[in-house]
């Protein structure tokens, strides 16, 4: 048996103490303790730790409680395993869903794009979830917590159910991911809540927003020009240009190429994560050198505190007493009018709306922008929407 003074003189190597406590020397300040013992005819070691924090009284003390534990049938370094398992079970139903939750957001937020996603992850949470389950251990979240979330909203609004359901499977695989919690996601929707709610479809009808139809565009310009705000100017560039309302109101003077009478779209704010090249109208090249006359910053159309809200542009519409329609339906516009009064291909116009072409054919199309193409799109859709007014 070792003596107290052979734990810190002992060379280098394994030395016995007694029934399996070894003194594990691997240099003058590396001296630990192990239990060596046999089990299905193989070696097994645990380690009891280090030699300078446990002194050699405990250690026995230790190794007489791993042999308890092989007496008993219990693989001593299972059971550790086990153990440390409860205990970080026990430590995760401190987590609760809303920690989660915030936590889920803070490192992804930064890849969302889109300021209108990122507060709608944040509202649709704080409305729907965080009242019911958000105190809650994320452990402790199961399919009928999930459910009582879910159902009320899908009959009435199907499409707000379905995103807050994703929501929750996507934070609940966040906590699986970092241990907060264990066993199948109860929020999934393949092969478990779609056999607990209504098909979606049988429901619920696609929601398209409010377009103008074509035909009706000049008149809607003709008044829309009359107006001097900036937002009636921001509207009409956007229409002009077919673009997404958050590329609008976040365009930058250094998106502007004004020589060459393009408009370059950086990836990061695109929703395909593409950057988009727009060719510039007459009349929207007559829009930017108005807004420069008045630069207030760096947005082409300013607002209070930086870019234009994206509101100003649905005020604009109820100004015009046109609430019947929606900013984005103006895309449609434009979609219906290139495929009804026009002969460009399909994807010349899907390349313009820089919509993601699912067609192997059309995409092929990717490899070159059409820029000349697209200018006589862009040029053909300014004149008509002067000329029908």
């Amino acid at each position: 048996m070792l003596k107290a003074l052979d734990v810190q003189r002992l060379p280098v190597g394994i030395h016995l103490d007694s029934g399996g406590l070894y003194l594990q020397v691997s240099g003058a300040n590396a001296r630990s303790w192990i239990y060596r013992y046999t089990l299905h005819g193989h070696e097994r070691r645990l380690g009891l730790g280090s030699a300078s924090a446990i002194p050699l009284k405990r250690a026995r003390e230790l190794a007489a409680e791993a042999r308890r534990l092989r007496a008993e049938g219990i693989d001593p370094i299972n059971n550790r395993r086990e153990q440390r398992n409860a205990r970080l079970v026990e430590q995760a139903k401190a987590v609760t869903f809303r920690d989660c939750a915030e936590a889920y957001i803070a490192t992804h937020e930064p890849s969302w794009k889109n300021a209108k996603h990122r507060q709608q992850w944040r509202n649709t949470l704080a409305t729907y979830v965080y009242p019911l389950i958000g105190p809650l251990p994320v452990q402790a979240i199961d399919v009928t917590l999930v459910t009582k979330i879910i159902q009320p909203l899908w009959l009435q609004k199907t499409e707000t159910a379905s995103r807050v359901r994703g929501r929750i499977e996507a934070i609940l695989d966040y906590a699986t991911v970092h241990k907060y919690r264990q066993g199948d996601n109860p929020a999934r929707w393949r092969g478990h809540l779609e056999e607990a709610l209504p098909d979606r479809a049988k429901i619920a009808k696609p929601e398209h927003h409010a377009a103008l139809p074509y035909d009706k565009v000049g008149a809607f310009m003709s008044d829309l020009r009359r107006r001097e705000s900036t937002s009636a100017r921001c509207l009409e560039f956007l229409i002009l240009t077919a673009a997404r309302t958050s590329e609008v109101i976040g365009a930058t003077w250094d998106e502007i190429d004004l020589a060459t009478k393009v408009w370059i779209v950086p990836a990061n704010r695109m929703k395909g994560g593409r950057e988009h090249k727009v060719p510039l109208s007459p009349r929207a090249i007559e829009i930017l050198h108005e807004q420069q006359s008045k630069r207030e910053n760096d947005f082409v159309f300013p607002g209070r505190r930086g870019p234009l809200s994206n509101m100003a542009l649905i005020a604009q519409l109820r100004v015009m007493r046109r609430t019947e329609l929606t900013v984005h339906g103006f895309r449609s516009t434009f979609r219906d009018w290139a495929a009804e009064k026009t002969d460009y291909p399909n994807h010349v116009v899907e390349m313009a709306l820089a919509h993601t072409i699912e067609s192997k054919v059309e995409r092929s199309y990717r490899r070159g922008e059409l820029l000349e193409k697209r200018c006589k799109l862009m040029d053909a859709w300014a004149q008509y929407c002067w000329a029908v007014s």
